[in-house]
């Protein structure tokens, strides 16, 4: 599914096209999303300009004047930009359409994505409920330390829950706990204050630079501008069970840990 840096890369290939531009109409094929799209959807959005383009985790945030579009990828989801008219696709769900000529296009083939629409003053569950972002000075290996005590909980499930930190998903986790040589099913206060420490920061180089490659082609996943993320080909166990690992050649091993398909290497990996 899309992750946090394959939403920031759609967050920064749409911006260019929406920001300070005002939505001229909004076209909804299917309703049937993870929630239901609301019938009057498109006449709360249409006319309102869109002054900012945000993230928060795995969200995307349209700021108008009278309240915040909160749309998710989903499993499968992308938002693209479409700068000529192109006859939709099975899975295209909803089009907005800016007065600028351009179509933010919605293809959902899982369809458990979301466009929700909360007023000024109102307040969202989903996001109040979420810890820093991994990129923010408030996120760091002292806070993992400090949060893990005690628990038994596996490292990788510990890392990957939003309350902890937002947006370090599967694909990333995996990658970093690789660098940081910490084993996956270690338990989260089996971790020193040193290795968390280390852990953070390969958290943070992780995401930057899959930012910076436009995230990581799975499946379907394109980022605003309709171009693949090249992040998977530096990959070093996500996805590589039974090949031999990129440092010391041992078989890279496969173990599910908190319902997740999770690879490490037995050598490097402690």
């Amino acid at each position: 599914m899309p992750e946090l840096p394959e939403v920031e890369t759609t967050r920064r290939g749409l911006r260019a096209y929406c920001e300070g531009v005002a939505i001229a109409d909004v076209l909804v094929r299917d309703h049937r999303l993870r929630w239901p799209v609301r019938a009057d959807l498109p006449a709360i959005l249409r006319g309102q300009p869109v002054r900012r383009l945000e993230r928060r985790a795995k969200y995307l945030l349209f700021c108008l004047d009278h309240g915040t579009l909160l749309v998710h990828l989903g499993m499968s989801g992308s938002l693209r930009v479409l700068l000529e008219p192109q006859p939709a696709a099975r899975h295209d769900h909803i089009d907005i359409a800016l007065a600028n000529g351009a179509v933010l296009r919605y293809n959902d083939p899982r369809r458990f994505g979301s466009f929700q629409w909360f007023a000024s003053g109102e307040s969202c569950p989903a996001l109040s409920r979420l810890g820093p972002e991994p990129l923010s000075d408030a996120f760091d290996g002292a806070r993992l330390h400090r949060l893990s005590r005690k628990r038994r909980v596996a490292v990788k499930p510990f890392i990957m829950d939003g309350a902890t930190v937002v947006g370090v998903g599967n694909i990333y986790a995996s990658e970093a706990l690789y660098l940081a040589g910490i084993r996956p099913d270690r338990a989260a206060g089996r971790v020193s204050l040193a290795r968390y420490g280390q852990l953070a920061e390969h958290i943070k180089q992780v995401l930057t630079s899959a930012i910076e490659q436009g995230g990581t082609t799975l499946r379907d996943f394109v980022g605003g501008d309709g171009k693949p993320g090249y992040f998977a080909q530096q990959l070093f166990v996500y996805g590589r069970g039974g090949e031999p690992c990129k440092r010391c050649g041992t078989p890279l091993r496969d173990k599910v840990i908190g319902q997740r398909a999770s690879v490490y290497c037995i050598a490097c990996q402690r």
